[in-house]
């Protein structure tokens, strides 16, 4: 059964009347309404409470909430804006709801989707038996370019290599969730969701009254025990730091909002040295040693001595202290072979050979384009794709087939034939919606959701993650780069 399709429609509440009135989904699957007139079980006091409010009101509220995100300076950075590039993450004040057993079933198909994940690293870095057995081709693999051949052989506490992960779920019109990609490198986006849940607290405390919508606020305590949970077996009071590139990079509220949570030291490179293969933190007293790196710094730029040569955001001699086991890294080195877009293609056939189990959520159906078979079924059918770069992010490089112009098509046939490897392809899927605040109108908008997982010694998951919402009417990218927004998400018991 589909995800969501076992719940009964509710004729207790409707949208006649209120705020929701004139809400249409449109005919996609909505996260209020499913695919019927009447709000889903777990939505119907959320309806209720919602056409309580007049058009004035919830729109005097949005604009507080906004005002609130100002003062508090939750922004982004958008490197090609060159006249405003810290910007507020856009907030709808309508929240998404997920009913527990739906959310029961993400925590287990996202869990099991890690626990795959860091089999396949340390596999990858240590006998290399799912490329001798052809799971995987070694291509894929060896020659990835986050493929990181300093790892081999490097144990890790726990088997544990992807200690933060945020993988993006989305929902089609059959209401059925599918894994659209993994973010296991560097994924950002949850203090928003700490924010947007505490900005719903104070600007619609009659919306959120004793409603049981399971909290979000201790993130900051499960991701630092996690992290002392790595933390060299023979250190009592583990040292955590969390390393950023510095204020101009897109998520730095996240990592000084992150490092107030955990109440750990925010650092960049120039305030650690490395001395006997020891990491040490530089403060006025004297240098401190530090045990735990949360990293917020790509492979490229964090060992010059290693990697990037050029790199002034790193630490030199990083990896000499991380071999010796003086000091552990979250994420590990070499995480991003395993949210590669072409090994996520993979990612069903991994489940099944590390874990002996079928895949709880479903991929988003996917063809290789280096693949000889997956390049001709792509180039055939171009219009009905979705074509994507392996090594973009936020959103770039996507050529949506059933939207694009006739010239659109031609230059992504084109990228295509020259360069077949740096592109997978999937078919166009139609994102559920969420009713949001658009102008003085609800309007729906496609959304999806990105949960983060955090794994230590084992894996928790903070109920609900980030729902990310495109505002633009029609528009099926979500990232905040693209114009998109987000939404506080309720998990409801």
């Amino acid at each position: 059964m589909a995800a969501g399709q076992g719940q009964r429609q509710t004729q207790s509440q409707g949208p006649a009347g209120g705020l929701l009135a004139n809400y249409d989904p449109g005919g996609y699957w909505c996260e209020l309404f499913g695919k019927g007139k009447e709000p889903l079980p777990a939505g119907a006091e959320l309806a209720r409470r919602l056409n309580a409010f007049s058009f004035a009101e919830i729109i005097r509220r949005s604009q507080q909430a906004t005002r609130e995100f100002m003062s508090l300076g939750v922004t982004f950075t958008v490197y090609s804006d060159k006249d405003a590039i810290d910007r507020i993450l856009p907030f709808d004040v309508i929240p998404r709801i997920i009913a527990r057993d739906e959310w029961e079933l993400l925590e287990k198909g996202v869990i099991q989707r890690v626990a795959a994940m860091n089999a396949f690293l340390a596999d990858i870095y240590g006998r290399q038996k799912v490329i001798k057995d052809g799971i995987i081709p070694a291509e894929l693999v060896l020659g990835n370019a986050n493929y990181r051949p300093e790892m081999v052989g490097l144990k890790v506490p726990h088997g544990t290599y992807i200690h933060i992960c945020g993988t993006d779920i989305v929902r089609g019109g059959d209401g059925k969730f599918r894994v659209l990609e993994d973010n296991g490198r560097t994924p950002s986006g949850v203090s928003y969701v700490v924010e947007n849940r505490h900005l719903m607290q104070r600007t619609f405390p009659d919306l959120v009254r004793d409603l049981p919508i399971r909290p979000v606020s201790n993130y900051g305590q499960k991701l630092a025990e996690a992290l002392t949970d790595i933390a060299p077996a023979a250190v009592q009071d583990p040292q955590i730091v969390l390393l950023s590139p510095g204020t101009y990079n897109s998520a730095y509220f996240e990592h000084i909002f992150l490092a107030r949570e955990m109440g750990v030291p925010l650092v960049e490179g120039r305030d650690l040295t490395i001395e006997d293969d020891k990491v040490f933190m530089k403060t006025i007293s004297g240098l401190a040693p530090v045990h735990v790196i949360y990293r917020r710094l790509n492979d490229d730029f964090l060992d010059p001595e290693v990697f990037n040569a050029d790199s002034m955001l790193g630490v030199p001699g990083l990896m000499r202290a991380y071999k010796k086991g003086t000091v552990a890294l979250a994420n590990s080195v070499g995480t991003g072979v395993s949210d590669d877009k072409a090994v996520y293609a993979y990612m069903p056939r991994l489940i099944r050979y590390y874990l002996s189990e079928d895949a709880i959520i479903d991929n988003v159906e996917t063809h290789i384009c280096r693949e000889g078979e997956g390049l001709k079924y792509t180039l055939s059918n171009l219009a009905k794709m979705v074509v994507k770069p392996v090594g973009e992010s936020g959103g770039y490089g996507i050529t949506i087939g059933p939207r694009a112009t006739k010239q659109e098509i031609a230059d992504c046939r084109a990228k295509l034939k020259a360069d077949p490897a740096n592109f997978i392809s999937q078919p166009m899927v139609e994102l559920s919606v969420c009713p949001t605040l658009i102008n003085r109108a609800i309007e729906p908008r496609h959304v999806d959701l990105r949960p983060f997982i955090v794994t230590g010694k084992s894996s928790w998951v903070l109920p609900g993650g980030l729902t990310r919402v495109a505002l633009r009417k029609g528009s099926l990218v979500v990232n905040s780069s693209q114009g998109g927004g987000s939404k506080d998400t309720w998990v409801l018991d």
